[in-house]
């Protein structure tokens, strides 16, 4: 049954409570929340059934979350903060894609998240400016509203079919909708380039899995070393899967590999794989 509960700005934020234990929290990337997203779906079960208190939410002016443009990262963070609090003030973070870059500012900027694992975080050069021009172009599509021409923007180098497919589909509505709260992850992806990562990083001081599939981009690889470079206490996974995608049951069960040490020693690295 689906719950609520209000983030400090008011926004009003649905999402699935699923199994007991370890409180995880899921956070989707730019395409993700829960209506079109059967693979998370399939994934909170599957993390149910070893040992999690699994939140499958759907981000602020998505699916059955409230929420009015204009969506930025401040406001994404506030909304897990809230999820945080509704399960006992401390849990894990999962991102998957661009929803890691918003775990990240999560655990830099909240209090209570405890360990993160991050999926294909698709980082640009460190410092970098591209960024922040993705950022002022989703935004000025944004502010014509166009979602066509936000998501023509998204998905500009990805598979035509990709845009064709949602566009023509029965779902599209769901899309129109969601096309604005594209600025919060254009937005978590251009922070990550607006200081130096050690620095901008120093206070997720929590251990962080960063995963990747076995099959996966070059530049997703790249990355990931990024990431284990300049964050205090990470390590590099992987998963069985390709092309930005995971098998839900091999992705919970290297989760669920740091649960017994986790919950026997806090402060415990999680093990690379």
């Amino acid at each position: 049954m689906t719950e609520h509960v209000q983030a400090p700005d008011g926004t009003r934020i649905a999402f699935d409570r699923v199994g007991a234990g370890q409180p995880l929290v899921l956070i989707g990337g730019a395409g993700q929340f829960r209506a079109v997203d059967p693979d998370t779906r399939e994934l909170t079960g599957e993390l149910a059934r070893r040992g999690f208190e699994v939140v499958h939410y759907d981000r602020p002016g998505r699916g059955d979350s409230g929420g009015e443009p204009p969506f930025g990262l401040a406001r994404e963070v506030t909304a897990i903060g809230a999820l945080v609090d509704a399960v006992g003030g401390r849990a894990w973070l999962h991102g998957s894609s661009s929803g890691g870059a918003i775990a990240l500012a999560a655990a830099a900027a909240l209090p209570g998240v405890e360990r993160l694992s991050l999926w294909e975080v698709p980082l640009g050069e460190e410092c970098g400016t591209d960024g922040a021009a993705y950022l002022d172009a989703v935004r000025a599509c944004v502010g014509t509203g166009d979602p066509e021409a936000v998501w023509r923007l998204y998905t500009d180098g990805m598979p035509p079919e990709w845009f064709r497919s949602m566009r023509s589909g029965p779902r599209w509505p769901l899309y129109e909708r969601m096309a604005p709260t594209l600025e919060a992850d254009a937005e978590a992806l251009a922070w990550t380039q607006s200081a130096p990562r050690a620095e901008l990083w120093a206070a997720v001081d929590v251990p962080v899995l960063v995963l990747l599939g076995t099959d996966t981009f070059p530049f997703m690889a790249d990355a990931a070393d990024a990431l284990v470079r300049a964050l205090p206490r990470a390590a590099r996974g992987h998963v069985r899967g390709s092309g930005h995608r995971w098998e839900p049951a091999d992705l919970a069960e290297r989760l669920a590999a740091d649960l017994p040490a986790a919950l026997s020693g806090p402060s415990a690295a999680p093990r690379s794989s």
